[in-house]
């Protein structure tokens, strides 16, 4: 049986210069989800009651949380989550209508 000719990746457009494409740091940056506006809450409560705790071990409780909240106990922080969602999508209609030119607008 003859052996498989190997095949060879191309390099794509970007990756030859080194990865990524450059951010415009004047993009406006995405809402936060429900979940991270209540571990940004919890995390210091999490960390004082389990001292010495590992980076990974903080997350995992935390999705315990909120997983055993209730939908009641969920409502703030989707309300808040829902608020930034909305707060982007006017920063990103106004990034993308003017370019990069959203920054001039100071009378709001």
């Amino acid at each position: 049986m003859p052996k498989e000719a190997k095949t060879t990746r191309k390099v794509t457009k970007g990756k030859a210069d080194g990865g990524k494409k450059k951010k415009d740091p004047n993009m406006p940056k995405r809402g936060l989800s429900a979940y991270m506006f209540f571990a940004n809450d919890q995390r210091d409560k999490v960390r004082d009651d389990n001292p010495g705790i590992k980076f990974g071990e903080v997350g995992k409780l935390l999705g315990e949380k909120w997983k055993a909240l209730t939908d009641k106990q969920k409502a703030p922080y989707e309300a808040k989550a829902a608020a930034d969602k909305k707060r982007y999508e006017e920063e990103k209609a106004a990034y993308t209508a003017g370019g990069s030119a959203g920054d001039d607008d100071d009378d709001e």
